[in-house]
């Protein structure tokens, strides 16, 4: 692998540091091997981004993510999967029911390091595009159902480019769902004080209170279904239960979209 600590943004580094500690674990919820290899092979201290709550938070939303992309997957045996925003998350391997088209799509530049680790696979593609503008969607195959996962990139966007994103979307494909992590308008305000991206540069955009909010800037979807975080970091600890009450609108959400 040719993966060096400067080829990965710090905000990748948060689920990858978290992926790979929860995998070493004994008993670990969730099993991620390409995390740890990649963290493994970076060779650095990342102890900085795998505090306690970011860590119950990205083991909760990986695990959310996994379960509602396999339910709809059920449902679209045939659907064209995109995770737009990919970075080096792997998703493909989590859910493959192998009839699905899935696509790993981000800017250039992480594509390029994306693939240092990953190889394309037959129906598993990496592919160049941005999240502002459609163009790349135009040579993809068609299907009846698409279904878009965007986790940890709308909570980086601006309310014009969650728009923007939004207005893409079901311009480029008649019929499709979209998993989209959303944040709190505390958290919009209070990011510097975020327990893992403090120690980045990165700064959150537009928070919303409800996913009915994206609704006003695109009115061909729908909301399916909202669930906070909290609903399942209460499950394995005292800490997870008490935040799931004191935090109970400042976690991020699991937002799904229809149009």
């Amino acid at each position: 692998m040719e993966l060096t600590f400067g080829d990965v943004e710090e905000t990748a580094l948060i689920p990858l540091a978290i992926k790979a500690s929860e995998t070493a674990r004994d008993n670990a919820r969730i099993k991620d091997q390409k995390a740890k290899e990649i963290i493994d092979t970076l060779g650095v201290d990342v102890s900085q981004y795998d505090p306690f709550l970011s860590h119950e938070g990205v083991v909760a939303r990986t695990i959310m993510y996994r379960r509602e992309l396999q339910e709809l997957i059920k449902k679209y045996p045939d659907a064209l999967c995109i995770n737009l925003g990919c970075g080096f998350d792997d998703k493909f391997s989590q859910v493959d029911n192998g009839r699905i088209s899935w696509f790993d799509v981000d800017l250039e530049d992480q594509i390029e390091k994306r693939r240092k680790v990953y190889s394309d696979q037959e129906r598993c593609t990496m592919k160049v595009g941005s999240a502002l503008d459609g163009e790349w969607t135009k040579k993809l195959p068609k299907r009846d159902m698409t279904i878009v996962v965007m986790e940890g990139v709308l909570e980086y966007f601006q309310k014009e480019q969650v728009k923007t994103c939004l207005n893409m979307l079901c311009d480029s494909f008649d019929h499709g769902y979209l998993l989209a992590e959303l944040h709190s308008p505390f958290l919009e305000k209070n990011g510097k004080h975020h327990d893992a991206v403090k120690h980045t540069n990165a700064t959150f955009g537009w928070g919303t209170n409800s996913g009915l909010e994206y609704l006003e800037l695109e009115p061909r979807m729908s909301l399916v279904s909202e669930t906070s975080y909290n609903e399942e970091m209460k499950k394995y600890s005292i800490r997870g239960k008490i935040f799931a009450v004191i935090g109970k609108n400042l976690n991020n959400r699991l937002a799904v979209f229809q149009w």
